[in-house]
């Protein structure tokens, strides 16, 4: 099974939406999925906000031999990098103690 990243269209007429998934490479653009891997929303006015990544499986996709799409190729190479660094920082903060009980 040939394992591409690619887009599948969500949204309605005049408002696009898009997922970036892991999908067989023989499903049509918004066939079953293997696994949902962010998000893209042209429409959102700052560029920096318009990408959501899960960086560690779109890392491992990529680590089994699953080929990004030309634009997944251009949004993975301009955000991953960000994305790690917030992964990096949310489990590098130390959690808070759990509350005892008063009284």
């Amino acid at each position: 099974m040939a394992v591409r990243i690619r887009m599948k269209m969500m949204g309605r007429k005049h408002r696009p939406y898009f997922r970036i998934v892991a999908i067989d490479g023989r499903q049509p653009r918004d066939g079953r999925v293997l696994e949902e891997l962010g998000s893209y929303d042209p429409k959102i006015k700052d560029t920096d906000e318009r990408v959501k990544l899960v960086p560690d499986r779109i890392k491992y996709w990529m680590s089994v031999g699953a080929k990004p799409s030309d634009q997944c190729r251009i949004l993975i190479k301009k955000y991953l990098a960000k994305f790690e660094q917030l992964a990096a920082a949310a489990a590098a903060e130390p959690t808070a103690p759990p509350a005892t009980p008063v009284g």
